[in-house]
């Protein structure tokens, strides 16, 4: 998957989703991963395609109610800027995607 697309998602698009951002690009760094990052608001977050969706916990419920595709990969962290909780659950999808 040469076009990953990770969407980053928080109440506005702004502030926490770039934050999370941040931390994912140097996770994906260590592992080699060249991504097309993006940040949005939730209520745009199921318009857009993205292979994986990183969020924090609390859009749980939100997401829920969302027509996601199966194919996209949602990541809900509780610290979306904890590089080792993005490396723990960001791990397991890109190896599920062929990426590791």
């Amino acid at each position: 998957m040469s076009n990953l697309k990770i969407l980053f998602v928080c109440g506005a698009g702004l502030g926490s989703s770039f934050a999370a951002q941040m931390a994912t690009e140097d996770v994906l760094k260590t592992k080699g991963i060249e991504a097309k990052l993006d940040h949005t608001d939730i209520s745009s977050a199921a318009a857009m395609n993205a292979d994986i969706i990183i969020t924090a916990e609390n859009f749980r419920p939100q997401f829920a109610k969302f027509n996601i595709s199966e194919q996209t990969s949602i990541v809900y962290l509780k610290n979306i800027v904890s590089k080792a909780e993005i490396d723990e659950k960001l791990t397991p999808v890109l190896q599920q995607k062929g990426l590791l």
